[in-house]
C-alpha cells in the first residue's frame, strides 16, 4: 500500500516538472522576485462592502480548484487565511493558459476587484494572475465526503504526528489551525517581557558555550572549539552567568534563552529547549511567588482575556493566590514517610512500595525526588507552589531561615507538571564551595547530573553578591498549559527527532 502511494506521488512529482518545463517554454517564469501585496484574505473579507468596488493585489497560495472551460473559481490562503478568486479567460488572455498549468500549491499573486459571489462568498475578479512559484510537490489536501445524512468523513488528512513534525512547513501550510498556537505563544512570550520590562529589569544575553555548566541537574552536550583547543558545553541553565551579573551590581536580570540538555525525550521534555530566568537583589523566594502569580495572570489576561483554562480535560484557573504546601508534608501526607529523617534504606523502600523502579536510581536526593513524583505530583492540578525543599535536592538555595534541613526553594506544578522554580539563592562563598564539593562527590560515585565545581562562581560570590531571589520558568511548559497541547512538540516549530529513514 505504501509502495503504491509513493508511486502515484512520483507521478505527480513527474507530472508537475513536465508543467515547469512547459511554462519555460512559453516565456513564464516560475519563480518570481517579487509581488506587490498590499492587502489579505481576512482584512478583505472582513471589510466588504456591498457595492463599493475596491480593487486589491494579494498573495498566496493555491489550495482548491475549480475550472470550468473558459471560467475557474479558486482559494488561495495567505498568512490570514483563504479567499476565493474568480478567472475569466476573455479578461486575463494568455495568462488563463498558464493557469491551466499551475496545481494545488503553486503560490500566485492576483490583482482584482472584490465581490460577493451569488452563494455570498466574497471573491475577487481578477485581472492580473501571475505565478510566484511552482510547487514541485503535491500537497497531501484531505477530502471531504458528505453522505446523504450530512455525516462527513475525510479522506488523506496529513495527520501522521511524526510527519508532522518533521516536516512542519507542511504541516503549517496543510493544517493551518496550527498556526494559532505559534501565534499564541510569539504573544505569551512578548507579554511576559514587557511584564518584566516594565517592572525594571534588564533583558541580557550570557554565553550558550560555557567551559564549565551548571545551574541545573542535568546532563550536558559536549563539544570543541578549535582555535582554543578546548572542550565546551551547550549551558544546561543560565543561572551562575546571571548571578555574576547581580554580583556586579544589576537591580535585577532577566534573559528568555534556549538551554540544552542530553536526556531523554518525553510529552514535556525535548533536549533543546526555551527558558526564562530572572534574578532580583534583595528579594526572597517568598516575594518571588507573587511576582510569579501577578506574572502569569497579567499574561493570562492580555493575551487571552481570561485566567481560567481547560487542560486536558482540567478546568484549571490561574487567579492568585495559588495553593502553598510545603514538600515535606506533602511527601509525609502521601506516603507516611518524612524524608528529613529517613534513611536511605526507608526512602527505597517507599519508594519500591510506588512501583520506582530503583535501578534507575541512586542517592538520598533522587530517591526523595522519585518518591514525591509518584505519590505527590500527580494531584497537583490547580496551580500549586510546593515549598522547603529538603537540602539534598538544592545545591544553589539558602537554607531555610528557621526550619533544620531545608532550603528556601518553591516549585510552581499546574496539571501534575513542573512549570517554574525558584530560590532564595544561595550568597554565602564559604557553604556555596561546600556544597560544590559535596555535588563533586557525588560526581565521583557515577552521578552524571551533579554540579560540577566552578570556582570563578565562587570568587564572585566572595566579593559579595546582595540577597537574591531567582526564577526559572519553562517556556514550552507555559505554552503547552495556555494553548491546551497534550506534547511539548506540539509547542516547538522543529522538535528534535529520530534521524530520518530514507528508503
Amino acid at each position: 500500500m505504501e509502495n503504491n502511494v509513493q508511486q502515484e506521488i512520483n507521478v505527480l512529482i513527474k507530472r508537475r516538472h513536465e508543467e515547469l518545463a512547459e511554462l519555460k517554454e512559453k516565456g513564464i517564469q516560475p519563480f518570481a522576485y517579487s509581488f506587490d501585496v498590499d492587502s489579505n484574505a481576512k482584512k478583505i473579507i472582513d471589510n466588504f462592502n456591498e457595492g463599493a468596488e475596491k480593487n486589491v493585489k494579494v498573495a498566496g497560495r493555491l489550495m482548491a480548484l475549480r475550472r470550468m472551460g473558459k471560467a475557474s473559481f479558486a482559494h488561495i490562503q495567505d498568512h490570514t487565511g483563504r479567499i476565493q478568486v474568480y478567472l475569466k479567460k476573455d479578461e486575463i488572455g494568455e495568462a488563463y493558459d498558464a493557469f491551466k498549468l499551475m496545481d494545488i500549491g503553486d503560490i500566485i499573486g492576483v490583482e482584482g476587484f472584490v465581490f460577493k459571489t451569488r452563494t455570498g462568498e466574497t471573491s475577487i475578479h481578477t485581472k492580473q494572475l501571475v505565478l510566484l512559484s511552482k510547487s514541485l510537490r503535491p500537497l497531501p489536501i484531505a477530502k471531504e465526503i458528505v453522505d446523504e445524512q450530512g455525516n462527513k468523513t475525510v479522506f488523506d488528512q496529513f495527520a501522521d504526528k511524526e510527519l508532522r513534525y518533521r516536516q512542519r512547513y507542511l504541516d503549517l501550510v496543510v493544517n493551518p489551525e496550527i498556526k494559532d498556537v505559534f501565534i499564541k505563544r510569539s504573544k505569551i512570550t512578548s507579554s511576559m517581557r514587557k511584564f518584566l520590562d516594565e517592572n525594571g529589569y534588564l533583558e541580557v544575553e550570557t554565553p550558550i558555550l560555557q567551559p564549565l555548566y551548571g545551574g541545573a541537574a542535568a546532563r550536558p552536550f559536549l563539544t570543541h572549539h578549535n582555535t582554543l583547543d578546548t572542550d565546551l558545553y551547550l549551558r544546561i541553565a543560565d543561572e551562575l552567568y546571571l548571578k555574576r551579573l547581580i554580583v556586579g551590581g544589576f537591580n535585577g536580570v532577566y534573559e528568555i534563552s534556549k538551554d540544552f540538555r542530553n536526556e531523554g525525550m518525553d510529552r514535556t521534555h525535548n533536549p533543546e529547549f526555551t527558558m526564562m530566568e530572572l534574578y532580583v537583589p534583595y528579594k526572597d523566594y517568598e516575594w518571588m511567588m507573587n511576582f510569579v502569580e501577578e506574572m502569569i495572570k497579567k499574561i493570562c489576561n492580555e493575551v487571552f482575556g481570561k485566567t481560567e483554562f481547560t487542560y486536558e480535560g482540567h478546568d484549571i484557573s490561574f487567579k492568585s493566590p495559588w495553593k502553598r504546601v510545603s514538600m515535606i508534608e506533602a511527601i509525609k501526607e502521601k506516603s507516611g514517610v518524612d524524608v528529613l529523617t529517613a534513611t536511605e534504606d526507608d526512602l527505597k523502600a517507599a519508594c519500591k512500595k510506588f512501583g520506582v523502579d530503583l535501578k534507575a536510581v541512586d542517592g538520598k536526593a533522587k530517591l526523595i525526588d522519585e518518591l514525591f513524583s509518584v505519590t505527590v505530583q500527580p494531584e497537583l492540578i490547580q496551580p500549586t507552589f510546593i515549598m522547603d525543599y529538603p537540602l539534598e535536592l538544592s545545591p544553589l538555595a539558602k537554607k531555610h531561615r528557621s526550619k533544620e534541613g531545608v532550603v528556601e526553594r518553591f516549585e510552581g506544578y499546574v496539571a501534575g507538571r513542573e512549570l517554574c522554580n525558584a530560590f532564595s539563592e544561595l550568597n554565602d562563598p564559604i557553604d556555596q564551595k561546600e556544597r560544590f564539593e559535596g555535588q563533586g562527590e557525588m560526581r565521583e560515585q557515577g552521578d552524571e547530573e551533579s554540579h560540577q565545581i566552578d570556582e570563578d562562581f565562587i570568587r564572585a560570590l566572595e566579593y559579595g553578591m546582595p540577597p537574591t531571589a531567582g526564577l526559572g520558568i519553562g517556556m514550552d511548559r507555559l505554552v503547552m498549559l495556555l494553548t491546551n497541547q497534550s506534547s511539548i512538540r506540539d509547542v516547538i516549530f522543529f522538535p528534535q527527532m529520530k534521524p530520518e529513514v530514507r528508503g
